[in-house]
């Protein structure tokens, strides 16, 4: 499944997605939930159903707006209450709500090293992981961009990208 979504994704195919994400809009919750370290439940997916979970999440929210400290659907993201959402409603696990306390998490990745799921980070504001994305394969990241614009995905190696790179962290483990 992650080889036919990474095909998808590489071709630019993502309508043949959209029929099975038509009806995933996550409910809009008012309250901030606080940071835990640990799942919110139990997780019985095997790691590879879990980065494909992940990845699908991620994906099906391509085109919702952004919205500076944005953290849902409805309202629109901003990078972090991107990623945060994701991994909440995929994988069960709570993130922090800033890309510089989400830069602390995980181990950190050579860009060589990379793997889909993994987060990147970038230096946008004059300080260092200031933007979070969530690596997909061969290049490629989704975010949400910047006021005006909606979750997208992105190649790494576009220069404004390849410029700001500030390196990566890895939340998921093989087990």
């Amino acid at each position: 499944m992650i080889r036919a979504l990474m095909t998808i994704l590489l071709t630019g195919n993502l309508v043949a997605l959209m029929p099975a994400f038509a009806n995933r809009v996550a409910p809009d919750t008012s309250d901030e939930p606080q940071f835990r370290a640990e799942p919110i439940a139990e997780a019985k997916l095997s790691p590879p159903d879990r980065l494909q979970n992940l990845l699908i999440h991620a994906i099906s929210m391509i085109g919702v707006n952004y919205k500076y400290g944005g953290n849902s659907a409805q309202s629109g993201f901003d990078c972090s209450g991107f990623v945060r959402h994701v991994f909440a409603e995929s994988l069960a696990l709570e993130l922090p709500r800033s890309s510089y306390a989400m830069g602390k998490l995980g181990v950190n990745v050579k860009s060589e090293d990379l793997q889909p799921g993994d987060l990147v980070f970038y230096k946008t504001l004059n300080r260092a992981f200031s933007h979070v994305g969530i690596y997909l394969g061969e290049g490629r990241f989704v975010h949400a961009p910047s006021r005006g614009k909606s979750v997208e995905i992105v190649s790494m190696s576009d220069n404004y990208w390849k410029k700001r790179f500030n390196g990566a962290r890895r939340l998921l483990s093989e087990d």
